[in-house]
């Protein structure tokens, strides 16, 4: 009995500690998301497929359909492996202004942002369960040279991308 006490206590402590990794709701963004927030929500989405090249930045969010990572050619592989039963796509921008962007995504799902050759590093990442229409958002450094954003790892077929301008 002991020993069943002890495994339950451990797999809530486990369980409490990924849930304190995972904030949840809206409020628990680490900045304001509320425009990010309306772009992915907004009705009728443009629906691209995953490959698609754009001659610049969208002016409103999109919906980038998804196919399994096999299927998926990504020009990069990505930095983290997606799990089975995931989904990943791709998209190129052939022109963007140098700036600040945040990249937002509707649902979970890992952002490979690739230009000039290199993947990107993040400046500053935002993630929060339970917040319907947006699951994270990431701020990037770009430059004015085209760029390929990958998604892999998403749980569902399809996610509403959002790239904008930091204010």
């Amino acid at each position: 009995m002991r020993v069943l006490t002890l495994i339950a206590a451990l797999a809530f402590g486990a369980t409490s500690a990924l849930a304190a990794e995972e904030p949840s709701g809206c409020d628990k963004f680490k900045w304001p998301i509320e425009r990010e927030r309306a772009a992915l929500t907004a009705p009728d989405l443009a629906k691209l497929a995953s490959g698609s090249e754009q001659a610049a930045l969208p002016s409103s969010a999109i919906s980038l359909g998804l196919v399994a990572p096999s299927e998926a050619k990504l020009p990069t592989p990505p930095e983290r492996a997606p799990k089975d039963g995931t989904f990943a796509g791709f998209m190129r921008i052939k022109s963007a202004k140098a700036g600040l962007y945040t990249i937002s995504l509707s649902v979970g799902g890992w952002i490979d942002l690739v230009q000039d050759g290199h993947v990107l590093q993040p400046v500053a990442f935002s993630g929060a369960t339970d917040c319907s229409g947006i699951r994270k958002t990431v701020k990037y450094e770009l430059s004015a040279q085209p760029f390929v954003l990958q998604v892999s790892g998403a749980r569902d077929n399809s996610v509403a991308i959002a790239i904008l301008p930091v204010q």
